[in-house]
């Protein structure tokens, strides 16, 4: 026991001293709100990240399963165009606390749904990022495949001793442990010093995405394809409800982003940095790479005889002319994607895992160890498996954003309208019964009520979804549809009434973004504030006059 009890505290990360055992379930330095030496994103490294964020595989063909249900080419880029335009304000209002407060999205979650009840939707988000590590992963893989191919023609005929049922290749396979060891390097840099890497991966994806694009209607002389002349296939009602799933479909693919943007605006050098550059740069670098996604797809059909929705089956079917051109074309091109893919997975799901498996094992897990969690896990879950055509797992993940909605709900709801901006960062480390966050035994029931009642709201659609034999009612289908409103809103909505009909520790009259138990000061030094924040007052009652920039929002 006594080599035991040493290994284990050799494995201990760094955390604050004097805490109690049960203390140590709360906090650990990087659960704690981040030092302002660390706060080193500025506003060019927030439009840096989401350009670089945006240039990926996946948001190439967003729009690809819209027109395959029927809408036609503008029809489904004006769902891209709405739904990320939507996205913006929820991801901008739900990273204001940990752009303000330097602090986490597990620390921030504690707010809402009180210290022990955060657990389960730290929970739900770290297996979702770690599913996602591996999904994202597999992508990769086929990236490095493509370039194996373009490189060594006879890539393909590898010895193959995957069974018919992976619907894989060895090859494949290769390609795929080769972009995880890759990805090694990577999860190890800290967060605050990722910056530089998304500066260059801000260069490369569009410069990858145009060289495509370019590519692609020079191989047909600028023919844009059957996807661009295909007539209507939906009218009416039809087309307004396939629209507007088309919509949700956009709000699905980021939810995973929006619940834990607070993780990346913790690093941000003022609050204003991670407000207008993600308002904007998000949106319009989704809406701009989709719709390369469907000119480059689209001129696949005109020279191939049918659309191809998978950019690197194109790149790959380019490979059949034999030219060492086309192949050294196809070999530069599919490295700057498998760096894009390197990147775009430490930001969407190694950093996210790192810092929700800390907020569930602080005391022995940091985020650089989170992060290689989510990397075992990514290769030990046989990603290839998901993808085989009898499998619905992708369609369940899609799904499952409606999940994550009820819980960005909530916390939107709690630090806008509940708290308006007042809170006290030392009780999220602490177990003090009198603290904000005890509520009821750590867990705060208002959230979970909400919760619920957002999830019920949805269940049978997301059911029917992930299992069409499952037959629910249209009007059930058509509310899942609306899940960005019926998920996010009614969570949101019954939280602050069950708020309202028993308040809870904290909630403000004003608004007024403080921190009222000076946590800052004490334990990690004076925070980062613009010169004219110097004149606030730095505590605040609820009678305080409420102070508020409508354009900087203090930033």
């Amino acid at each position: 026991m006594g080599k035991l009890r040493k290994a284990l505290s050799k494995l201990e990360t760094s955390h604050p001293e004097g805490l109690s055992r049960a203390e140590l379930l709360l906090a650990n330095d990087d659960l704690l709100p981040v030092e302002e030496r660390k706060r080193t994103w500025d506003h060019m490294t927030f439009v840096a990240f989401w350009i670089a964020d945006c240039f990926n595989l996946n948001t190439f063909t967003i729009a690809s399963s819209m027109i395959t249900s029927g809408l036609t080419w503008w029809q489904a880029f004006i769902c891209v165009i709405v739904g990320y335009f939507l996205v913006g304000p929820l991801l901008v209002l739900n990273a204001r606390p940990g752009a303000v407060h330097g602090i986490p999205f597990p620390a921030v979650n504690r707010t809402t749904f009180g210290l022990f009840g955060s657990i389960w939707p730290v929970i739900n988000r770290a297996v979702m990022a770690c599913i996602w590590w591996g999904v994202q992963a597999w992508m990769g893989g086929e990236c490095v495949y493509v370039v194996m191919h373009a490189i060594w023609p006879s890539t393909p005929t590898i010895h193959n001793i995957m069974s018919p049922s992976s619907e894989t290749t060895s090859a494949v396979v290769l390609g795929f442990c080769i972009y995880w060891i890759l990805s090694l390097p990577t999860i190890w840099v800290p967060i605050h010093q990722l910056r530089w890497l998304f500066y260059i991966k801000a260069v490369v994806g569009p410069v990858v995405g145009l060289a495509l694009f370019g590519w692609s209607l020079g191989r047909v002389s600028g023919n844009m394809g059957p996807v661009f002349s295909a007539p209507a296939k939906v009218s009416g009602s039809a087309l307004a409800w396939k629209m507007i799933a088309g919509i949700s479909s956009t709000f699905n693919n980021m939810f995973t982003l929006i619940v834990n943007s607070p993780d990346f605006a913790s690093r941000a050098k003022k609050p204003s940095a991670a407000l207008w550059p993600q308002l904007i740069a998000m949106p319009l670098g989704f809406t701009i790479t989709s719709f390369l996604g469907i000119v480059i797809c689209s001129a696949a059909g005109a020279e191939f005889g049918e659309p191809i929705w998978d950019i690197l089956k194109i790149l790959d079917k380019y490979l059949a002319d034999g030219t060492s051109a086309t192949r050294a074309g196809v070999a530069i091109i599919g490295l700057g994607f498998v760096y894009v893919q390197l990147l775009m997975n430490v930001a969407a799901n190694s950093i996210s895992a790192g810092c929700d498996l800390t907020a569930l094992f602080p005391k022995y897990i940091s985020i650089r160890r989170g992060g290689y969690i989510a990397a075992i896990v990514g290769i030990c879950m046989n990603p290839w498996r998901l993808f085989t055509s009898s499998s619905t797992f992708t369609t369940y993940l899609s799904a499952y954003g409606v999940l994550l909605s009820c819980i960005a709900g909530p916390m939107i709801a709690d630090y806008w309208v509940v708290r308006r901006g007042h809170y006290r960062i030392a009780d999220l480390y602490s177990l003090k019964r009198s603290g904000w966050h005890w509520y009821c035994w750590g867990i705060n029931w208002r959230a979970y009520v909400a919760y619920l009642c957002g999830f019920a709201l949805n269940a049978p659609g997301f059911i029917h979804t992930v299992n069409e034999k499952i037959h629910v009612t249209d009007a059930m289908v058509h509310v899942f549809n609306l899940s960005w409103i019926t998920g996010t809103g009614v969570s949101a909505l019954v939280y602050i009434l069950c708020c309202y009909i028993s308040p809870p520790p904290g909630m403000s009259r004003h608004f007024q973004e403080v921190d009222e138990s000076e946590f800052h000061k004490e334990f990690v030094g004076e925070p980062v504030n613009d010169p004219f924040d110097d004149m606030e007052t730095k505590k605040a009652s609820m009678d305080d006059k409420p102070v508020v920039d409508v354009y900087g929002f203090h930033g």
